[in-house]
């Protein structure tokens, strides 16, 4: 795999010393002309060879044949897109799009021009998660499942001053249900598959959500899934049944150390990773390009697809509005 990474901002700056450190051939950093001094200093940093500002020329690069995609959310699908025509891998980062639509389109597209797409949400391939399916059986029916993945942002008081950071605005696809909930959702979707519906009650300011509560409904157990940029508390995963629970006291993009307690009395711990998160999906990114997994890459487009329509479902019943919704 060589890479071409896009973005200077806050998720390529923890991933650029991850990929370093997994041994990742990074062929090219490209920003923005806004942001070429990042580009240069970042390209010297992590002795990576390249550096532009120009995203097609990247595209054009021959050397480079997949792009990591670590841009604002509302430029996932157009950037995709382009890289998937121009014959890339892509790697994206979380939510894969905006809405529901977009992502089935660049699924097929993946599909179509036979390249592997793949959504960089850190929950579904970290060891610990393994440990959480591992102990599912354990724990009986399940009755209940409850995540909670509240943090207050640094920029949320800027926002309530009134200024409108990129996290917090409707026009860049911001909110809490796709920058935190999305973590909860994946994770309550990879164990148990698609619910029967969703509802979203948030809690609105100017157009966008600063926090919210959404229940997933199976039927036989319900998921309450909880996100907030407005407040903070702990954060917990917890999946009830029967026979005992399964609790992890992290947000779910971290999936920390997993405890299995039963009714009688007994407990077991497993914590099967002790590196950076973003460690483990990236080296399985690599083995399925390399080894062209499709049916790795479609088995988590299939869920990436599914989650895209639960928050599409979800951010429309609280009225919030992004502008791909009516391109």
């Amino acid at each position: 795999m060589k890479l071409g990474v896009t973005g200077t901002g806050m998720i390529a700056k923890e991933a650029l010393p991850v990929l370093r450190k997994l041994g990742m051939d990074i062929v090219a950093l490209c920003g923005t002309p806004r942001s070429a001094e990042t580009v240069r200093e970042l390209c010297v940093r992590y002795r990576i060879p390249k550096g532009t500002a120009d995203f097609a020329e990247l595209l054009s690069d021959a050397e480079v044949d997949t792009v990591y995609l670590a841009v604002p959310n509302s430029l996932h699908f157009s950037m995709a897109k382009q890289a998937l025509n121009a014959g890339k891998h892509v790697i994206l980062e979380k939510p894969l799009t905006d809405n529901v639509r977009d992502a089935t389109e660049l699924a097929e597209l993946s599909r179509t021009r036979g390249r592997l797409l793949f959504e960089a949400v850190t929950t579904r391939l970290h060891p610990n998660y393994q440990a959480v399916r591992d102990f599912l059986p354990e724990i009986g029916t399940v009755k209940l499942v409850q995540c909670n993945f509240s943090q207050y942002s640094s920029r949320y008081d800027a926002f309530a001053r009134g200024e409108t950071p990129v996290s917090f605005d409707p026009a860049k696809s911001g909110g809490a249900l796709m920058d935190l909930n999305l973590y909860n959702f994946h994770y309550i979707v990879g164990l148990f598959g698609k619910p029967r519906s969703v509802t979203y009650r948030a809690n609105i300011e100017r157009g966008i959500d600063t926090s919210g509560a959404a229940l997933l409904d199976y039927g036989a157990f319900q998921a309450v899934s909880v996100a907030a940029k407005d407040s903070a508390s702990p954060c917990h995963c917890v999946i009830q049944g029967v026979k005992g629970c399964i609790v992890q006291d992290t947000p779910a993009n971290l999936c920390g150390p997993v405890t299995l307690r039963l009714n009688g009395g007994e407990e077991k711990f497993r914590n099967d990773f002790h590196g950076h998160r973003m460690e483990p999906e990236f080296e399985r990114f690599a083995r399925a390009i390399d080894g062209g997994d499709r049916a790795f890459c479609d088995t988590l487009l299939q869920q990436s697809v599914t989650v895209a329509g639960l928050l599409t479902d979800a951010r429309k019943q609280a009225g919030i509005r992004f502008p791909s919704d009516d391109a």
